[in-house]
């Protein structure tokens, strides 16, 4: 029988019934078949490879076992070769790197302005009273005046060692060293980030927490009210031929004092209390996460400002030692600093209310100009206190009730930085163009470095601001124009001057060499040199056999001229508060103006704002 189908190729299919075997069965037929086949011949190799594959030793040699696993000869000579070629290409290229000469482009080298700022802040370091930390790396310097308080059996303070000498004596004046803290402490917190990448952060915190801790030394730091305060340590008047050995009279190295140092303290020293409570306030803004230091120092600085409100009177009234050298012409411009930094390390609106009180500004001459205007100094910090405040106005804006006296602020800070400019003749210049701040009298440089750093600041918070500058008079100015200025001056400070010498001691080539210090004078070599002993170092034209690296000398004449001369301190002394001040000019020029100032941190302890408005007018009578 058979079955048709359609042929695809056009034809009949047909299906034969022989055909629709079962496969099972087709497969036994193939095996008989084969078998048949086989005994009927012997198969060559060729043939038998064809039907059984490749024979048990030669797989052998063509697979590898590995134990875990069998692969290919061929697969793991091309592996290991591969292995082997690459680590001899790797150390080879290895070899070249490490043999052929590098540049390293990825980071610029550091502009002046940072190779100064390490060492400026170095002169801290030199300045240190009491026991030193063994990470002080200043080599000539030593213990000295641990004792500072016992000796005085007068004072209820007897541990008054630590802190800062002032300037080439050992005096510890709590009026300028206070200043250089709010200074340091106020670059620190807008620049936190530019004292990173100098690597000077954790040093400049250091050296705050050091004159912090002294601070909190010289006055009852845990009650809420005290009726005095130290004012200084040591003593230096030598009027009327007076031979009794002082911190001026004798020339010896701090660490070999023997003589008394008497401990002044003041009951009303509105002035003094202020500027130290401005300093602690800082303070805890810069150690805000160490919670439990920041209250202390918080709480240290409402008693001192508490103890300013209630005992009023200037520190260096009555004739007192200090207004021979550091004399206070006045407290109300205080009293708006310490409120200022008052409200930002606490948030309390009482402290602002006070700051923006129009009687107080007027008091401390924000309304009446003058020569001085716009000098911001240890002794008046109007000029600072306005900048700090246009600051709140600036981002915060906290409008009614201070909006009045905030806008009278952000106006005047605008006219002192057009005076600083040379386009105006506020103040006068010298022929190598650095500003005459102080009008001709000696020790310029601490003028002008503060006002460096206030144009700069200034200018980063416009900046900050999205503000490109600000008008003096009909003519607009961009904030480049500030920025220049502080280059300009620090500039000459760094060399660029008539005389192409660097005003700060280690830096460059051309510096003093006669530093007006006391311990740098004096050669270490373990012989000790009473109080007229030293006089020899003092009066030797010789070099300073230790150089006080990063001291700021108090700079040249009105006419660009230097005497390095170490007995002329108005050449070469340098200061606490004259170093805080380039240490923050610097810090502010350093890196790249794009790493901007760091806008939110000094609110950290401010509510949200919520203006309060303004009081309904006067009901209307027909």
């Amino acid at each position: 029988m058979s079955m048709y189908g359609r042929d695809p190729w056009g034809g009949p299919l047909e299906i034969n019934a022989a055909d629709s075997a079962t496969d099972d069965d087709r497969s036994r037929n193939l095996q008989d078949f084969d078998r048949a086949a086989m005994s009927s011949r012997p198969l060559d190799e060729t043939q038998q490879s064809w039907l059984l594959g490749p024979s048990g030793e030669q797989k052998k040699k063509k697979y590898v076992d590995l134990g875990c696993i069998i692969v290919s000869r061929k697969i793991f000579v091309w592996t290991v070769g591969t292995l082997l070629v690459s680590a001899f290409l790797a150390g080879f290229i290895t070899l070249i790197v490490k043999t052929v000469p590098r540049h390293k482009h990825s980071h610029p080298p550091p502009d002046n302005y940072t190779l100064a700022l390490h060492k400026a802040l170095m002169f801290f370091n030199a300045q240190r009273s009491g026991k030193l930390p063994k990470h002080n790396n200043v080599s000539w310097r030593g213990n000295s005046c641990t004792h500072d308080g016992k000796s005085d059996s007068s004072s209820l303070f007897k541990d008054l060692s630590g802190g800062f000498y002032d300037a080439g004596d050992a005096i510890k004046f709590n009026f300028p060293a206070s200043f250089a803290m709010t200074m340091l402490s106020w670059s620190v917190i807008e620049y936190s980030a530019k004292y990173e990448a100098a690597g000077e952060l954790n040093h400049a915190k250091e050296l705050i927490k050091w004159g912090s801790d002294y601070f909190l030394k010289t006055f009852n730091h845990t009650a809420d009210t005290i009726d005095r305060i130290v004012a200084q340590v040591g003593v230096g008047d030598t009027s009327g031929g007076s031979t009794t050995p002082n911190d001026h009279y004798c020339w010896m190295r701090p660490e070999d004092i023997d003589y008394v140092r008497p401990v002044t303290e003041c009951h009303s020293c509105s002035d003094l209390a202020a500027e130290m409570a401005a300093a602690l306030a800082a303070a805890s803004i810069v150690f805000k996460d160490n919670k439990a230091y920041s209250q202390k120092l918080v709480h240290g600085a409402r008693t001192l400002f508490k103890f300013s409100r209630d005992q009023r009177g200037r520190y260096s009234a009555g004739g007192s030692e200090a207004a021979i050298f550091y004399n206070s012409t006045s407290y109300w411009d205080e009293f708006v600093w310490g409120g200022a930094w008052l409200y930002y390390a606490t948030g309390n609106t009482s402290y602002l209310q006070l700051a923006t009180t129009r009687g107080l500004a007027k008091h401390a001459g924000a309304f009446w100009g003058g020569p001085d205007y716009g000098v911001f100094s240890w002794d008046n910090k109007l000029a600072g206190a306005q900048v700090l405040l246009t600051r709140l106005r600036l981002f915060l804006s906290p409008g009614y009730p201070y909006e009045d006296i905030l806008s009278t602020f952000h106006n005047q800070t605008s006219i002192v930085m057009c005076s600083y400019l040379p386009y105006f003749t506020s103040f006068n210049r010298t022929r190598g163009g650095l500003i005459q701040l102080n009008h001709g009298r000696p020790q310029p440089l601490q003028y002008v470095v503060n006002a460096a750093f206030l144009a700069t600041l200034y200018g980063d918070y416009l900046d900050a601001a999205d503000t490109p500058g600000w008008y003096c008079g009909p003519n607009f100015y961009s904030t480049d124009v500030l920025r220049e200025f502080a280059k300009t001056q620090i500039n000459y400070i760094l060399g660029k001057n008539p005389r192409k010498m660097s005003y700060i001691a280690g830096f460059g080539t051309h510096y003093p060499r006669h530093v007006h210090h006391r311990g740098a004078s004096i050669p270490k070599n373990k012989i000790r040199y009473n109080c007229k002993g030293g006089w020899k170092w003092r009066d030797s034209s010789k070099p300073n056999p230790n150089t006080i690296v990063g001291a700021m000398v108090a700079g040249p004449d009105k006419h660009d001229g230097f005497h390095d001369v170490r007995t002329n301190y108005n050449y070469t002394e340098p200061t606490l508060a004259g170093n805080a001040g380039l240490v923050a000019a610097l810090v502010a020029l350093s890196g790249e103006k794009s790493t901007r100032i760091d806008k939110n941190t000094i609110f950290s302890a401010i509510p949200p704002m919520f203006p309060t408005p303004p009081p309904p007018p006067a009901p209307w009578k027909p």
